[in-house]
């Protein structure tokens, strides 16, 4: 998916005209610490929450000094991974959209961003979690994946962290279409696989459920 196809049909940017006021009424509405400030079609600038703070919050907002980079946004066709790397990098509610004109298109809430990997990435899909530990120069997503279908299962997705980058270890999470994966373990240990931690999915939604209305809860808050 592309940035293009999850822009907000709901928010709207504000205009150099808005005061800083009715940007802050905006963002209480919408449960958002950012928005743009667009005109005609051209992109300002990423407001903030504590620019507006910083400022008479009477006086419009065109007549603010913005304390984000004027170049934070993402183009139509970027893939949402870099949609993720500028929220992530920058601790954005929303991200602006603008095509190769630079021309505004819409923006990104970081709740669509997350809403729409919960409702992919078959996170709705029955199944089981494995997680190995490994060297980076390690990984091959294909060894492991003709493994766990060797056992008569398949990989329904991957997820591949770094918690500590300098030692070269990676994590990688993968979600098989299996409850019952004592075998698939076992083969994995054959390999010389280190699994370090395991959660099928009777025992373990629960508690993802719970953790993910959680997120969602603080979204909103």
């Amino acid at each position: 998916m592309i940035a293009a196809e999850l822009i907000s049909k709901i928010l709207i940017p504000l205009q150099t005209s808005d005061t800083g006021a009715e940007a802050l009424s905006i963002m209480n509405d919408y449960y958002v610490k950012h928005l743009p400030i667009v005109n005609n079609k051209q992109l300002l600038g990423l407001l903030s929450e504590e620019d507006i703070l910083d400022h008479d919050v009477h006086e419009p907002v065109g007549s603010y000094e913005l304390s984000l980079h004027p170049e934070v946004y993402v183009k139509t066709d970027d893939h949402l991974f870099e949609v993720l790397a500028i929220i992530s990098e920058f601790k954005l509610t929303v991200v602006p959209v603008v095509d190769h004109d630079n021309n505004y298109i819409g923006l990104i809430t970081l709740e669509d961003l997350v809403q729409h990997y919960a409702d992919s990435f078959s996170f709705s899909e029955p199944g089981s979690i494995i997680v190995l530990a490994m060297d980076r120069r390690d990984y091959s997503l294909a060894e492991i994946s003709k493994i766990i279908e060797m056992e008569d299962a398949a990989i329904l997705s991957v997820f591949i962290s770094s918690p500590d980058i300098e030692s070269g270890k990676i994590l990688v999470t993968v979600k098989v279409n299996r409850q019952d994966i004592q075998h698939i373990k076992a083969a994995l240990i054959r390999y010389g696989y280190d699994i370090r931690a395991s959660f099928v999915e009777s025992e373990y939604i629960d508690t993802l459920k719970e953790r993910y209305d959680l997120l969602m809860s603080y979204l909103n808050v």
